[in-house]
């Protein structure tokens, strides 16, 4: 698994937040919030890499500022943190089964975000990697 880190950038009565990928030129997501925008980076990711090919190496937050050639417009931003955000890829072999579950979750699901199916493989591969 490659962690890419990411640039969550927000302001103070903005609304959202934007997402930036230093090492993957064009990989930006958005969210109302930050919880959001974290889900939607992850998508990005997987999208970006899908389409992609082959991916650069994930850099250090030193190299990216040493290196990343946007780094000193960001650099005195206050309203930025950093995240590293995991690449989990798209499967071509995607296979679809029929689950029963509360109509209440299917609904918090709904909530925050228009993939079901990407939401609940994410959560479930996180519960699987903290066991």
């Amino acid at each position: 698994m490659k962690e890419y880190i990411a640039l969550f950038e927000y302001e103070d009565g903005a609304a959202g937040v934007g997402v930036v990928f230093p090492d993957l030129p064009g990989c930006i997501s958005y969210g109302e919030d930050f919880d959001a925008a974290y889900r939607n980076a992850h998508e990005a990711l997987s999208l970006y890499a899908d389409g992609e090919g082959a991916l650069p190496a994930p850099r250090t937050m030193e190299q990216i500022r040493r290196e990343w050639e946007e780094w000193s417009e960001w650099e005195g931003r206050r309203s930025f943190h950093t995240v590293k955000v995991a690449l989990y890829p798209l499967k071509a072999s995607a296979k679809k089964f029929n689950i029963s579950m509360d109509e209440s979750i299917v609904a918090r699901i709904d909530r925050v975000t228009s993939n079901r199916s990407a939401f609940i493989a994410e959560a479930v591969t996180a519960m699987l990697k903290a066991k």
